[in-house]
């Protein structure tokens, strides 16, 4: 029993670690939350109180704080994108690393692009949208990003489901993307599109 426990501290010392980890808040708040429950029945099991005691007081806060998360109601709205913005260069500069493991450096290169626009949380710059236009009635998306911190689906759904408008007041009627990221094939899945059968790296979905 007291070495199942002292393993148990180890896992629970180990979930507690790996929430802190998390660049997204709600992930974080998660992780942290089972952590601090293990690790609060392992302080009461081997009779340490201050330990039980000060992690069940940061489940009560993880609970709070996930609470206000799922309860307040973001605010998004989207912002065209100049062809001679600074503060994209800026944007691009500052998430360089990050922007590099889903998109080629010229796809960034917003000249040639038919459709762009910071989508904004809270008044806050939480992604990137590029598009060109393939036909009357197709847009090909090149660039969807979102910063780490709002990686939750809430833009991407603000995009897809909710802006359907701006796109059928141009005439688009589908939406296409090319990707090799299985990360981002798995966001697109999620975001209504289809895999081709012939082309697995190719995805398309009705606006």
């Amino acid at each position: 029993m007291d070495i199942f426990l002292e393993y148990f501290g180890y896992v629970a010392s180990l979930v507690i670690l790996v929430s802190l980890l998390m660049s997204s808040i709600k992930k974080l708040r998660w992780i942290n939350l089972f952590g601090a429950i293990m690790f609060s029945f392992y302080g009461f099991m081997i009779g340490s109180l201050p330990t039980g005691f000060m992690n069940f007081g940061i489940v009560i806060i993880d609970i709070y704080f996930l609470i206000s998360i799922y309860s307040n109601k973001d605010y998004f709205t989207v912002l065209p994108i100049d062809s001679k913005s600074d503060y994209l260069q800026n944007f691009i500069k500052f998430y360089e690393k990050d922007l590099s493991l889903f998109n080629d450096q010229e796809d960034l290169v917003i000249n040639d692009k038919d459709f762009r626009f910071f989508i904004l949380r809270n008044a806050m710059p939480a992604g990137i949208f590029i598009a060109k236009e393939v036909n009357d009635k197709a847009l090909e998306v090149v660039v969807d990003y979102v910063i780490p911190q709002y990686r939750d689906f809430k833009v991407g759904e603000f995009i897809y489901n909710k802006q359907k408008e701006l796109f059928e007041s141009r005439g688009y009627k589908y939406l296409v993307a090319n990707t090799t990221n299985k990360t981002h094939m798995k966001y697109l899945l999620k975001m209504g599109f289809t895999q081709h059968e012939e082309d697995q790296n190719k995805y398309s979905r009705e606006i």
